[in-house]
């Protein structure tokens, strides 16, 4: 065990970063500063060990300089990227994160705010299923993918348009007989735009659609294979293209396919939605509309910190982007794109 001799003080990272004392006081109290300034600063005070005393800041700025997230999940490979880059965006700032993971279940989001209320964290993030969630106005809290009320502030991808550069995608490469397959929360939320921007996009061009919308609390994946049996059993060849609602759901489509012995994407093209790469390859798992993850961490972060919140925009909506992963055949039509 080392003995650590006298704590180093803020002058002491002002002398280290060759910064005024001022700066060194801005950046570990949230206020921005030149990003230069706010990098030497923070390599500095890592290089002394100099450790922020967050009850004493808390004591003089009235704060604690904690956020919460709320999240159903963290297994998903998306909310698991979404609470890492929150968590980032929140450290960048000098704050610190408490993770609750709900489980879908609506009462105990409920009871995450509670908590929270009585913790008296700074703000809370969430991305929530109960419509009816109560959250005293006082206490900063953002949305995500879920819109309440003009007075709270919701974040999202931009999925209508998602949904429709997926069956533009789909068209320009050839597609022209669709499937849309969604599995979710039987909740409203801005993701059942996806759905919407797809149906929109083909009815646009005349491209025949069929639908199969399931709700999570009374069905699981596994039921979308009847569908896909009526359709491509027997040599049938249904649709030629099909938009998934996430990409797991893509990708399980896919592997049901397989196993009917369609192939993909040589007979059937698929696109899924949320774009986060594998942890070990950093390939994606299909091809997919990607949300842009650590935009929508940074955007939420920065309304949750906001010191005047008269105005704040009550929904914020992302641009997404394509990209190949694999279930799409590009190299066949890349010359006419």
């Amino acid at each position: 065990m080392k003995v650590k001799s006298t704590s180093p003080t803020m002058k002491d990272v002002a002398r280290e970063a060759g910064v005024a004392l001022g700066t060194v006081s801005k950046v570990f109290n949230g206020i921005p500063v030149g990003e230069s300034y706010r990098q030497r600063v923070e390599e500095a005070a890592g290089r002394l060990g100099y450790q922020v005393n967050q009850y004493a800041r808390g004591l003089k700025t009235n704060k604690t300089y904690t956020a919460a997230l709320i999240l159903p999940v963290v297994e998903h490979p998306y909310f698991a990227v979404l609470a890492q880059q929150v968590c980032m965006a929140l450290r960048r700032r000098n704050y610190r994160m408490l993770l609750y993971v709900t489980g879908s279940d609506p009462e105990a989001e409920q009871q995450c705010i509670r908590m929270m209320e009585q913790h008296k964290v700074d703000g809370i993030i969430g991305l929530t299923y109960n419509p009816g969630l109560e959250v005293d106005e006082a206490l900063p809290f953002v949305s995500i993918d879920r819109y309440f009320s003009p007075s709270v502030p919701c974040v999202a991808s931009d999925n209508f348009g998602g949904g429709q550069l997926a069956a533009e995608k789909l068209i320009s490469l050839g597609c022209r007989r669709m499937a849309f397959l969604r599995i979710g929360s039987p909740q409203t939320g801005e993701v059942d735009k996806r759905g919407s921007g797809f149906e929109q996009a083909c009815a646009a061009r005349d491209i025949p659609l069929e639908t199969l919308r399931l709700d999570d609390e009374e069905y699981t994946i596994e039921d979308f294979r009847p569908f896909l049996l009526e359709h491509f059993s027997g040599g049938k060849r249904d649709f030629d293209g099909i938009f998934c609602n996430t990409d797991s759901l893509a990708c399980h489509v896919r592997d049901m396919l397989a196993e009917m012995g369609v192939r993909v994407p040589e007979e059937v093209q698929i696109i899924g939605f949320d774009g986060v790469p594998d942890y070990l390859s950093g390939r994606l798992p299909c091809s997919t509309i990607v949300q842009p993850v650590a935009q929508l961490a940074e955007t939420s972060v920065n309304i949750l910190l906001e010191k005047d919140r008269t105005g704040l925009p009550s929904l914020l909506c992302l641009p997404v982007s394509y990209a190949a992963g694999g279930t799409t055949r590009e190299g066949e039509f890349s010359h006419g794109e």
